[in-house]
């Protein structure tokens, strides 16, 4: 495959983000937690890219090591003669996803104070359907959603709600499904099936998880209901200032002859596939990025209406956004210790510094500046797709499911020693954290000796479920935390059975990993399966490989074996043992004979893993009751907004308000920015899918029930200058009758110049 040069980030004029319309709106979750900055700043590039501040479905890295290399001539020469590829059956779909967005824990940091306090901007379901045309049967689902990751409660909602629908949905099942998430950690939580990551969350929400699955299930349908031929095709590009590793020491542990055969420590090239409707020649969605280009396509004259932009994460496991680096809060200006992030030997004052960090904002800025770089290198290369674009050809769709049980499973590597994975268990420095969110207590990273930790922490750990002699080996040189893997009570608390799954549409192959893969992982898999893809002539022309994950169930990280051995966070957080990433890359090899054309079967759907829906702890409480206070009304304006105002300034209102919880007010808002026309009508210009529109819920007194929120708008330097007005959408609980009413406010108007 031809190697080109990349379109390489540069600054975006003010002007590159367009007015929205009532319709539009891209996808924002809740940032107004108590939790401090890093905790925020860890996200930022997932959560800004789910929030769209990225660009759609793509994947990096884009290039394996395996690919022949052309020079740049002959790659110019390539492109000049290229066909637009073979038609597939494309649809795409979005949906509303957000659940909870108060008095409810988000999900991913493991921090009891990450408690929802509003909206920053809604959560989505997207959804891409890849068909073969002339078998419409051979088609696969891959689903982005805007959650920490893909999971096996999720899956089976989804599954179940779509072989409710019936009839044509019969033919989306557990084989083709693939549920990955954007990993993003400022997105409501208790909606995962295992107990280790519900503990926070005071256990399971049935109504966070049944937004997200509700959610999902109607982005199939519409993808569904928008399927036609279309043309795939893909390009790569490089964003060189989004991220940075933050587990370099571990990186460093990979042989120096495997670290010179790739220009960065981190993925730099993203990769973005590029759904094109036949009829028209107009394109219905990218795998790539959010937010800001769903809003630049809504203008965009190459773009069909309701384009769909999706952030699909790959091996970002030791990446991170804060790309100033890990420096020290403790006053010394100094920056952490490389080997573990510690300042002083102490975890809890190590702290990643995204772009914009001087502003104490819980890291909103450089989150949305993340998501810009990225946008802008992926909107160049959109630009130019045309000239630079490799088709997508082969009318093949093919795909595989199967489950199967890391718990000691034996398998042969290729110089044919056999070895074997574990029991999933957690080490000591995954409590240490990393510098995007620092651990309690006194655990630090690379750290292999129990000895020289707390001693309690050893006694805490034996209580909870000492690991036998055979664990403890197998698990080696992790000195083991939580043996969770052999947890059962009251219920499983985290997986052994995972999901091993693989899409392939044409020589692109997508190997759906349900495991945080470090950078050097990732490479390896991707060129493991590209090599298999090869020697076994699965392809016609030299294969695409791209990994997308974490999905369908998430069991934590993966690393090389060199990176285990360092111990470092996401060594300690590898579940299943050192030899985890060879049996991931010896399940998809050895299952790639159902990528082929010809191939009419699916593997044995191995072991199913528990399903904990009906019996998880939710210990979360219930809304009770509103009321307003004494002599006042739902909806009513404590604080007016001032008459005028210029760009750029902050524009607040509050009204007395009622818990959120009483309705999710899915695929509509809570809060909206109006203007008054011409003609004296008014007209919704932004709702809070708005990156800038922001709704903040208090409680006043839990004992009468009332409560007040906010609503900000953070108007922007492109705001058409007008006449405006604030609203606030609510939603009532009664007392004793428990009767939900809704209501709404509304500002006084005011000026914008």
């Amino acid at each position: 495959m031809a190697r080109l040069n990349r379109a390489e980030y540069v600054a975006l004029p003010a002007q590159e983000k367009v007015e929205a319309g009532p319709q539009d709106g891209p996808d924002k979750t809740l940032r107004r937690s108590n939790a401090f900055l890093a905790t925020l700043l860890s996200v930022l590039f997932l959560t800004l890219v789910l929030a769209g501040l990225g660009t759609a479905a793509l994947w990096t890295p884009s290039t394996s090591a395996t690919e022949p290399r052309v020079d740049d001539s002959e790659a110019f020469r390539e492109h000049l003669t290229r066909a637009t590829g073979d038609q597939y059956l494309l649809g795409v779909g979005k949906a509303d996803i957000t659940g909870p967005v108060v008095e409810l824990n988000f999900m991913g940091y493991a921090s009891l104070s990450q408690i929802g306090s509003g909206l920053r901007q809604r959560i989505y379901s997207r959804a891409f359907i890849v068909g073969n045309k002339d078998k419409p049967s051979d088609r696969f689902v891959y689903l982005v959603l805007d959650t920490q990751s893909g999971d096996t409660a999720i899956r089976n909602g989804i599954l179940e709600g779509l072989a409710a629908l019936g009839g044509d949905y019969s033919v989306y099942g557990q084989s083709n499904v693939a549920v990955t998430g954007t990993h993003q950690h400022s997105g409501p939580g208790a909606w995962l099936n295992y107990l280790l990551p519900q503990i926070t969350s005071l256990g399971f929400s049935p109504q966070s998880y049944q937004a997200i699955v509700d959610g999902a299930v109607l982005s199939i349908k519409r993808a569904h209901q928008s399927l036609s031929p279309g043309y795939l095709s893909y390009a790569d590009t490089t964003v060189s200032d989004a991220n940075i590793n933050r587990s370099l020491w571990a990186y460093l542990a990979n042989p120096a002859e495997e670290r010179a055969q790739y220009p960065d420590d981190v993925d730099k090239t993203i990769t973005v596939l590029r759904f094109k409707r036949a009829s028209d020649g107009l394109n219905t969605g990218i795998l790539a990025c959010s937010y800001l280009f769903e809003k630049a396509m809504a203008s965009d004259a190459s773009a069909a209406p309701g384009f769909v932009a999706a952030f699909s994460q790959s091996s970002v496991g030791d990446t991170t956004p804060n790309v100033l680096g890990a420096w020290c809060d403790d006053g010394s200006g100094q920056m952490c210790t490389l080997e573990n992030s510690t300042c002083g030997g102490k975890s809890q004052a190590c702290h990643g510094r995204g772009p914009e960090f001087q502003k104490v904002d819980l890291g909103v800025s450089s989150c949305y500046e993340i998501g810009r770089r990225v946008y802008a290198a992926a909107k160049t290369l959109y630009d130019s797709f045309d000239t630079v674009a490799t088709p997508v050809q082969d009318t093949s769709v093919k795909f595989y499911h199967t489950f199967n049980d890391m718990s000691y499973f034996s398998f042969p590597l290729p110089n044919g020693n056999t070895v074997q994975t574990c029991p999933a268990a957690l080490g000591y420095s995954f409590a240490a954290g990393t510098s995007d969110g620092p651990g309690a207590f006194d655990f630090t990273q690379n750290d292999n000796d129990t000895n020289s930790q707390n001693p309690l922490w050893v006694i805490v750990s034996s209580v909870i479920k000492a690991p036998n002699a055979q664990q403890k080996a197998c698990q080696s040189p992790k000195p083991i935390l939580l043996d969770v893997g052999e947890l059962t009570e009251p219920y499983a608390w985290t997986p052994n059975i995972v999901d091993v799954q693989s899409f392939r549409v044409g020589q692109f192959i997508i190997v759906v990993s349900p495991s945080e893969a470090t950078t050097m992982s990732g490479r390896r898999w991707k060129s493991s399966v590209a090599a298999a893809a090869i020697n076994s002539s699965i392809t016609i022309t030299a294969p695409k490989v791209v990994l997308g994950g974490p999905a369908n169930t998430y069991a934590h990280y993966l690393t090389t074996r060199e990176e285990y051995g360092v111990q470092r966070y996401e060594g300690a957080s590898t579940l299943y043992g050192p030899n985890e990433l060879d049996a991931y890359i010896y399940l998809s090899t050895s299952n790639i004979k159902y990528l082929s054309g010809s191939s009419s079967s699916q593997p044995a759907p191995g072991p199913s893993p528990p399903d904990n829906r009906r019996n998880s702890l939710d210990l979360i409480a219930p809304v009770v009751y509103d009321n307003p206070p004494i002599l006042k009304s739902f909806g009513a304006v404590l604080s007016q907004p001032s008459s005028s105002y210029t760009r750029g300034a902050v524009v607040n209102a509050s009204f007395i308000g009622a818990n959120p919880r009483n309705n999710l007010r899915l695929e509509g808002t809570f809060a909206a920015v109006e203007t008054q026309q011409s003609n004296g009508n008014w007209v919704q210009v932004r709702d809070d899918s708005d990156w800038f529109l922001v709704y903040s819920w208090y409680r006043d007194d839990g004992l009468l029930g009332s409560s007040h929120v906010v609503v900000s708008w953070e108007t922007e330097s492109y705001a058409t200058p007008g006449t405006y007005r604030l609203r606030y959408y609510g939603d009532a609980k009664a007392p004793i009758t428990g009767k939900i009413t809704e209501f709404s406010g509304t500002s006084k108007s005011f000026v914008l110049s």
